[in-house]
Order: C-alpha cells, then sequence, then structure tokens
C-alpha cells in the first residue's frame, strides 16, 4: 500500500503584465488578496528552469478559502509568448472558472471594468447558466451559476 497520495490543489499560476490590474479585476470577481511579493534568486531559477529570474507575485484567495490564483509578473527574463488571445481551443490553453451567485449581475459588473462576454450566457439542463469572458489583459474567465435546486438551497439557507 502507498503512502504517495494528492493532499490538495494550492494554486494556478497566470503570468500577467500589470500586477495592480489584474489584482483590481480578481477583486470585482469577488477574490482576496491574501500577499504579494517578490521572488528572485537562484533557487527559484532551478524550479523553473529558467536560471536567473525576478518575479513579482500576487497571490488572491476565493472567499471560501479554498482556491488560489498566483498573479505572476515577470521581471526578468523577458516573456517569450502571449497565448492570451489564441481560441478556447488552442493546446495548453487556460481557462479559470467561477461559480457566482447571480451570472447576469456579474457579467455586467465585469463588462463595466472592461471585460467582454465571449459568446453568451446559456443554460445547461436544470444545473447552470454558463458564459466565458476576456477580463483584463485578454484572460479567459469562465462563469457558471448554479441553477438546479435552487429553491431547495435558498430554504435550507434561511
Amino acid at each position: 500500500m502507498t503512502k504517495n497520495k494528492l493532499l490538495r490543489m494550492d494554486n494556478v499560476s497566470i503570468v500577467v503584465e500589470s500586477l495592480d490590474d489584474t489584482i483590481s479585476f480578481f477583486s470585482e470577481i469577488g477574490m482576496k488578496l491574501e500577499g504579494r511579493g517578490t521572488i528572485e534568486g537562484e533557487w527559484a531559477g532551478r524550479i523553473t528552469g529558467l536560471g536567473s529570474q525576478r518575479v513579482e507575485i500576487a497571490m488572491m484567495v476565493t472567499p471560501d478559502g479554498h482556491s488560489r490564483l498566483e498573479l505572476s509578473k515577470f521581471i526578468t527574463p523577458p516573456i517569450l509568448s502571449d497565448h492570451r488571445t489564441t481560441p478556447v481551443n488552442s493546446l495548453g490553453y487556460l481557462r479559470v472558472m467561477f461559480t457566482v451567485e447571480d451570472i447576469d449581475e456579474m457579467v455586467a459588473k465585469l463588462t463595466k471594468c472592461g471585460a467582454q462576454l465571449v459568446g453568451e450566457v446559456v443554460q445547461y439542463e436544470n444545473s447552470y447558466r454558463l458564459c466565458y469572458i476576456r477580463g483584463t489583459e485578454g484572460l479567459l474567465i469562465g462563469l457558471a451559476e448554479e441553477i438546479g435546486n435552487k429553491g431547495v438551497k435558498e430554504v435550507h439557507n434561511r
């Protein structure tokens, strides 16, 4: 019997140009800034394989404390490629999905901050309303609103 088992997922990392703009965007969604700092030194480059590096990071956390986004701005070495505007079916493409209370309200709020709806808000069976938006820096964000058994959940929350 093996004792090596997955314990948890700590975070997803997204490389950005502006930490301030991206922190503001994810704060609008409802995440909180948990910490911010600079990572540098030979040890960090050994992890990433980039050699000498200097990276400013910001850690964002969801209200329940279970999920985190590590936002990284590379100071050195310079950025070599940009995948932000590739179609959603590109290999290795990254999208982050958030469950929200009211998808229409969230879309309206984020479009006022410059986000753009990619397609449209659609309903999947009697379970979810879903959409993709392009947020700050062209990042692709998925939004989901649970609709199945909504009345039952509201009764239990009273």
